[in-house]
């Protein structure tokens, strides 16, 4: 049973809260705070999965106290509670909340938010992971796809197309729109899983705010060199991936989610290069060393792999569960049952035909011999490889560009 905390303080708040979720009482344990110092106390003493806060509150807000909850209790889902005049108070909870939600709160997207959020703890049975993904405040961005940004936005007849077309580049940018997007708060009906799309619901404003003014992203600076990992190829095997699954993809449901599912897909491995460079190190040691793909090095040393830390990342930030699904199994399509090409699928495929030009892993890539049998057996896909292997090859030849097809 999830534990829940949550925290406002205003009394009838909390009372109201109470009487809205009683249904809810079977599934979740609920424990109400008064404010942010109750808040910690009650951290303090028993652990909880979820805190659930209000924004404005005195003392200590909803922002500085999800910052206590992430740097003392990572693996909590963090969401916060905002009204819409709070708007630009609200931008100081972006780095460290999870999801968002909108005041007065409904019990439907509540319960949503935390069933998204929540639904891949188990996939991550290493402490150490959770507690990094938990922990992480800001993705690390390609510098010049930051400073385009930054420039972009500064300038008063900067177009929505534009706007995406850059945040397209960037995994990290793209990610952190999706996340906002899909939050309760910007009262979207529908999952959303098109940046063109999910920039025009921000608008320019929006994300003028929060680019030019809140610490969401920052170049990408490690501490120190992480030999064998490239911030710039991590993101040209991102792009091609992406590119290739927008063509194979194209009579799977939801084209344009395939594509964000390719850009997204080794989202993981920039978490474990900012929180985790080390680990990093010894799996690209083990790579050199053993001449195995990189996911088989991380599962063989602690029994999960990039895949799955990414697919828990966006599933603590409310993506669309397809999206994360793809991420998650990317690498296993064998957990996932497929009568035809859908999108994990058209990601799978897509990754190793991109290995093969990318040179993501350093070993060469025989495409017809690393596609895994359930793969192959869908009605079509044999027939086509051949011609998606000459597709992929002209692609890895292109200029890096925009993805969105």
């Amino acid at each position: 049973m999830k534990r829940i905390l949550f925290v406002d303080d205003e009394s009838r708040i909390l009372e109201g809260l109470q009487r809205m979720l009683r249904p809810q009482r079977r599934e979740w344990e609920m424990a109400f705070a008064a404010g942010g110092k109750a808040a910690l106390t009650m951290l303090e003493a028993s652990p909880f999965d979820v805190i659930v806060s209000d924004m404005r509150m005195p003392e200590i807000d909803g922002a500085a106290l999800l910052e206590v909850v992430r740097e003392k209790y990572p693996n909590i889902l963090r969401i916060i509670l905002s009204g819409y005049t709070e708007l630009e108070a609200s931008y100081r909870a972006v780095p460290v909340a999870h999801q968002f939600l909108l005041k007065p709160c409904d019990p439907d997207a509540l319960r949503a938010a935390i069933e998204r959020g929540t639904s891949l703890i188990a996939v991550l049975n290493s402490k150490m992971l959770a507690g990094l993904v938990g922990s992480l405040q800001e993705l690390p961005s390609l510098p010049r796809t930051y400073a385009r940004l930054r420039t972009a936005l500064s300038e008063p007849e900067t177009s929505i197309d534009q706007v995406a077309k850059i945040v397209e580049q960037d995994v990290a940018i793209c990610a952190k729109v999706l996340q906002l997007v899909n939050s309760a708060f910007f009262g979207v009906t529908r999952e959303i899983s098109d940046i063109k799309t999910a920039v025009s619901y921000l608008g320019i404003t929006i994300l003028q705010n929060l680019v030019l003014s809140v610490e969401i992203f920052r170049t990408f600076r490690p501490p120190k060199a992480i030999p064998g990992f490239s911030i710039e190829e991590f993101h040209r095997h991102s792009q091609l991936t992406a590119r290739i699954a927008s063509e194979i993809g194209k009579t799977a449901a939801g084209k344009n989610a395939v594509v964000v599912a390719g850009l997204l897909h080794d989202i993981g491995k920039l978490v474990i290069a900012e929180r985790a460079p080390e680990h990093l190190r010894r799996v690209l040691e083990g790579v050199e060393q053993e001449r195995k793909p990189l996911f088989e090095i991380e599962e063989d040393l602690i029994g999960v792999s990039h895949a799955e830390v990414g697919a828990y990342l966006l599933s603590l930030w409310g993506l669309p569960s397809p999206v994360v699904e793809a991420v998650a199994h990317h690498h296993h399509p064998e957990r996932v049952s497929h009568d035809k090409l859908d999108m994990l699928s058209a990601v799978y495929l897509a990754n190793v035909l991109a290995e093969a030009h990318s040179g993501e892993n350093n070993i060469p890539i025989d495409a017809q011999q690393a596609i895994h049998p359930v793969i192959l057996a869908i009605p079509g896909v044999s027939e086509k490889l051949p011609q998606w292997q000459e597709m992929a090859e002209a692609f890895a030849r292109e200029p890096q560009g925009a993805v969105n097809a």
